[in-house]
C-alpha cells in the first residue's frame, strides 16, 4: 500500500500526544508499506527520505495569518498542495489517515481531487474538552470535527470512551467508529537506567519524588494536583513535587505554586526532550496524571513501561488503561481528597507502590504494543481500500 497520514505536528515538533502517535503508526506502517508522512514545519520546507518512510514538512504561505483559524486553513492549503505533488512524483496514496481536525481541509481536497479513500482520527474533541460548546469559535471547530468524521470512510478512536463520546456529540452509528486504542514503544522507556545523579538535579536524596508531564492547559488538571500535594505535605514532608511541560497556562500555575507556598516544594520543569522525560520517569516514585478530560492518556502507559507506580483520574481512556489496585490506582475525577488519599497511600505503603509498578509495567509490554495495535490499522487500510473499489467516485448529476 501507499499511505498518506496528514498530522500538524511530527517530531521533532511535538505540541500533544499525536505527534508521537503518528510517528510510532508511520514507522511501523513502513516495514511493509510506503508512507508518506505530510505535517507542518516551522521555519523551512524539506523532504526526508527514509525509504518506505518519506516525510515532507511544510511551511505556511508568508501572508501573516489574523489568527488560528487562519493559520490552520494556510497549513492546510500548503499540505493538500504538497500531497498532491507527492502522488504525481511517486504514484497515487492508496488511502489517506487525517489526524483530527486540524488537517480536515487538506484530507477533503486530496480525497476528492485524486479520488482516494480516507479514514480520520479523533484523538480529542472540542466538546470534550470544553465540556460542551460555548462560543463561536469551539462551534466552528465542533463543525470541522463533525465535517470530518462525515468524509471519513471510518473513524478511528483510541478508546470505548471515545467511540461512545463521537457517536453521541456527531451522530454516528455505530459501525462508523472503530477503536484502535495507542501504543507504547515498550523498549524505549523500559530499558532506561536509573541515574541517582540525575535523580539528584530534581530532589533530595530523603524525598519521594511526584511526577507529572503533559500541556499545561486546564483539562490536564494540574490545579487539582497542586492543591492535593499541598494536603499530602501537610502528612509526608519528605515529597517533591516535579511537573513536566509547557502550555499557555504555565505561568499561572506556576505562579499558583508559589501563592500557595509550595515554591520549594515543586519544581516547573518547562519542556523537557524524550530523553529527559524517559530518565524522569525512572528515577520517579509516583506518577500522576489528574485529567479532568482525557480521550486516552499515553502518558499513563510510559509511566507503567518505566515501572513507574501510577495513579490517574478515572475518566475517559484513563479508565481503560488503569485497573484501580491492579496496574495503578485511580481517584474521584476533579476530587483534590481523594487524590491526597491515593498519594498518600502509595508514599506509606512501599510493597504496594512496587507490587502495581510491576503489573504496570507487565500490562504495559502485554496488551498495549504497537506492533499488535498496527496490525489492526494495517487490516483496516485494506478493507477499506478493498470496498473503495467498487464504487464510482465520480460526480454524477445527482449528486450536484
Amino acid at each position: 500500500m501507499q499511505i498518506l497520514q496528514l498530522t500538524w505536528e511530527y517530531p521533532p515538533r511535538v505540541v500533544g500526544g499525536i505527534s508521537r502517535v503518528v510517528q510510532s503508526i508511520s514507522q511501523r506502517l513502513s516495514k511493509k508499506d510506503t508512507v508518506f508522512v505530510v505535517t507542518f514545519s516551522e521555519d523551512y520546507e524539506r523532504f526526508e527520505d527514509y525509504g518506505n518512510l518519506k516525510i515532507a514538512r511544510v511551511p505556511l504561505y508568508p501572508l501573516n495569518p489574523l489568527n488560528f483559524i487562519d493559520w490552520v486553513m494556510l497549513m492546510n492549503m500548503a499540505m493538500a498542495e504538497k500531497a498532491i505533488y507527492l502522488s504525481r512524483e511517486f504514484g497515487r496514496f492508496d488511502i489517506i489517515h487525517a489526524h483530527d481536525w486540524l488537517t480536515a481541509f487538506a484530507a477533503r481536497v486530496i480525497k476528492h481531487s485524486l479520488r482516494v479513500p480516507m479514514v480520520c482520527t479523533i484523538h480529542a474533541t472540542e466538546h470534550g474538552r470544553n465540556h460542551g460548546i460555548h462560543n463561536d469559535i469551539q462551534r466552528f471547530i465542533h463543525n470541522v470535527e463533525w465535517w470530518t468524521t462525515f468524509e471519513g470512510w471510518k473513524v478511528i478512536v483510541n478508546s470505548n470512551y471515545m467511540k461512545d463520546e463521537c457517536e453521541r456529540i456527531f451522530n454516528l452509528t455505530p459501525d462508523k467508529c472503530v477503536v484502535i486504542p495507542n501504543g507504547i514503544d515498550f523498549e524505549e522507556f523500559s530499558n532506561v537506567e536509573f541515574d541517582i545523579e540525575f535523580r539528584r538535579r530534581f530532589a533530595l536524596d530523603s524525598e519521594k519524588i511526584i511526577f507529572f508531564i503533559g500541556r499545561h492547559v486546564y483539562e490536564k488538571g494540574i490545579h487539582i494536583l497542586l492543591d492535593s500535594f499541598r494536603m499530602v505535605l501537610d502528612r509526608y514532608y519528605n515529597a517533591k513535587l516535579v511537573i513536566a511541560g509547557s502550555g499557555p497556562m504555565y505561568g499561572e500555575f506556576y505562579l499558583r505554586a508559589h501563592n500557595m507556598g509550595l515554591a520549594h516544594k515543586v519544581l516547573f520543569t518547562g519542556f523537557i526532550s524524550d530523553e529527559v522525560r524517559k530518565k524522569l520517569f525512572k528515577v520517579a516514585d509516583i506518577a500522576v496524571f489528574p485529567s479532568l478530560y482525557e480521550p486516552f492518556g499515553i502518558v499513563a502507559l510510559e509511566a507503567m513501561a518505566s515501572g513507574c507506580a501510577t495513579i490517574v483520574s478515572d475518566v475517559g481512556g484513563f479508565a481503560e488503561i488503569v485497573k484501580h489496585g491492579e496496574n495503578g490506582l485511580t481517584f474521584y475525577c476533579g476530587n483534590a481528597n481523594s487524590l491526597k488519599d491515593m498519594i498518600l497511600l502509595l508514599l506509606n505503603d512501599e510493597e504496594l507502590r512496587r507490587r502495581i509498578a510491576a503489573k504496570g509495567f507487565e500490562d504495559a509490554k502485554e496488551i498495549f504494543s504497537w506492533d499488535k495495535i498496527v496490525q489492526k490499522l494495517r487490516l483496516l487500510y485494506k478493507e477499506i481500500i478493498d470496498q473503495s473499489k467498487k464504487i464510482d467516485w465520480f460526480y454524477t448529476k445527482s449528486n450536484l
